[in-house]
């Protein structure tokens, strides 16, 4: 069958021998070399067709890539044409590697542009899901492993491809790798605002932004970086794992995040992955395909480190700041190495890779690597300046102890360590102030502690998740780690509080104090800072999206 090209054409389909259309008369052979067989696809922007180029010996195919235009207005036809010899040179540049399409060729004919690639046999990903169901985890690993690479190709070639999905990802069937299409999304020079604002409405300003569920906020906003890719590559890998576009899964309606971790079955060294790619915020995602190829190599290992740097960590005592440096108890040799314990060299030397790699990412308020010395933020200096002193470990550091209301000045109060069964317990006696003492990894979620005060008091990871706090005293406390989500805290002092990596999603923060605070890698999606005391500086630290909002009022990304 030969298939004419025509958009205008009501009936396309023609015999194989046929030259001229039977029913428009356009020419059935492009440049009186291409000869179109059946359409691809197509869109409001343009179409594809599988062809064959009759002046080759066995005549072999080829994919003709259409570009169209619904309007003959001069200066966007001029832009088209533009768009259009952009992806010619950006084909022509890249085509090079064995997972992107060759270009072949490249021409203008009546008004249209045409595109000349190598024709990838095989099923596209959104194929392989419909007929064998869901990826396992070893597979979205392969999968990520696979494209990754090519990514970062095009990436150093200066190039966001800006369409990423599984339709655009084809498993070769000669060699079974994947190779990836359609670069006709990638960032361009022309102006799209001007593009926008024309009174034309055309398939141009909705193409060259993406497809809605895979681009992200900033990419939908016209703003688009390398980091967009890997967001959409996170997006394509959730549906292999699922089998749902975007558009079947749910969203927080609080916070604007994507609800997929009940649709999978993954390890949490892979969600970790995943969750990062997946950011809105464009300074918390993986910034290159290459640091996404690091974390799926590291992060298997993150969870047993980090449960024996916390095993550690649970036999030391909180040492305090002196000096903008934390000083745990545990020796160090001098090439980082812990020592007092059995380690063989593979393990030492892995643990410190994976502990550089963990520091050169995020350096948490009181949490130093072993082997890296840590220079806190001016925040965090006016924390250890006002706190000084105060955190010394004394003999009886870690012992647990039941205060009695009328017994609650009797010991100094840093000695002590409540449970949140004492804590519960106190507090229905009618005690509300619980300062200064040690509450580490304390969990109280959806529990009613309005108006107490947790004044200096050490609270990491503590879980509040749903509590109501609202006019709690947290000033000068740590709070690193902890689960604040969906918390009531409105009117709550969070002054000189260390909040870093805290979880304030959905958490009701209206009218809190927060001079002053440490809010590095806080999660503030979907909070409400009405009218709090915060300074953007600080919310420049924090992860904020569409839906956290603003202290005046407004919605949106800070």
């Amino acid at each position: 069958m030969s298939y004419c090209i025509n958009p205008k054409c009501s009936n396309p389909k023609n015999p194989l021998k046929a030259r001229v259309c039977g029913t428009c008369g356009s020419s059935l052979i492009l440049r009186q070399r291409y000869k179109p067989l059946k359409s691809l696809g197509h869109g409001g922007f343009g179409a594809t067709f599988l062809a064959v180029d009759l002046n080759l010996p066995g005549k072999p195919s080829c994919v003709i890539k259409q570009l169209r235009l619904a309007s003959n207005v001069p200066h966007l036809f001029q832009m088209a044409r533009e768009l259009f010899e952009r992806e010619a040179e950006t084909l022509g540049r890249i085509g090079n590697h064995p997972q992107v399409p060759r270009l072949l060729d490249y021409f203008e004919d009546d008004n249209h542009f045409y595109l000349v690639q190598e024709y990838v046999k095989g099923n596209n990903l959104q194929q392989e899901v419909k007929k064998n169901g869901p990826f396992s985890e070893a597979g979205a690993r392969q999968f990520l492993s696979e494209v990754l690479p090519v990514i970062q190709y095009i990436h150093s070639q200066q190039v966001i491809h800006r369409d990423i999905k599984p339709a655009n990802l084809i498993r070769r069937d000669q060699d079974k790798k994947l190779v990836l299409i359609d670069f006709g999304a990638v960032k361009n020079q022309i102006n799209v605002e001007a593009i926008a604002s024309t009174s034309e409405q055309t398939a141009l300003t909705s193409f060259a932004v993406g497809t809605p569920g895979y681009a992200p906020p900033e990419q939908m906003a016209m703003r688009p970086v390398y980091a967009s890719d890997i967001y959409a590559v996170g997006i394509t890998c959730l549906y292999l794992l699922t089998g749902k576009p975007p558009k079947d899964l749910d969203y927080d309606s609080k916070t604007g995040e994507l609800l997929w971790e009940s649709h999978v079955n993954i390890s949490n060294s892979l969600a970790s992955v995943l969750h990062k790619m997946l950011e809105s915020s464009v300074k918390h995602r993986y910034q290159s395909a290459q640091d996404v190829l690091d974390a799926l190599e590291m992060e298997p290992y993150m969870e047993s480190l980090a449960q024996g740097m916390a095993d550690l960590s649970g036999a030391e005592s909180f040492t305090g700041t002196t000096g903008g440096q934390v000083s745990p108890t545990a020796s160090s040799d001098d090439d980082g190495e812990l020592t007092g314990g059995p380690s063989t060299l593979a393990n030492s030397q892995l643990a410190m890779a994976i502990r550089a790699r963990r520091d050169r990412q995020k350096k948490p308020y009181g949490a130093p690597s072993q082997t890296d010395t840590y220079h806190p933020s001016a925040s965090a200096q006016r924390i250890n300046r006002l706190t000084a002193g105060r955190n010394k470990p004394r003999s009886t550091m870690g012992k647990t102890m039941r205060i009695e209301p009328n017994k609650a000045n009797r010991a100094n109060p840093m000695e002590t360590k409540l449970t949140a069964q004492d804590m519960l317990s106190a507090y229905g006696q009618g005690r509300r102030n619980f300062a200064q003492l040690q509450l580490l990894g304390l969990s109280l979620p959806r529990m009613n502690l309005s108006g107490c005060i947790f004044h200096q008091s050490q609270m990491i990871q503590a879980n509040f998740q749903g509590a109501n706090l609202s006019r709690a005293d947290f000033g000068k406390a740590n709070l690193h780690q902890a689960n604040l989500r969906d918390a009531n805290l409105e009117q709550a002092y969070l002054s000189y509080t260390n909040l870093s990596q805290a979880d304030l999603r959905g958490a009701n923060l209206e009218q809190a104090y927060l001079n002053y605070a440490l809010l590095d890698g806080a999660n503030l999606c979907g909070a409400n800072l009405r009218n709090a005391k915060i300074t953007d500086q600080q919310l420049k630290t924090a992860k904020t999206n569409w839906a956290t909002i603003m202290p005046n009022g407004r919605r949106g990304l800070f």
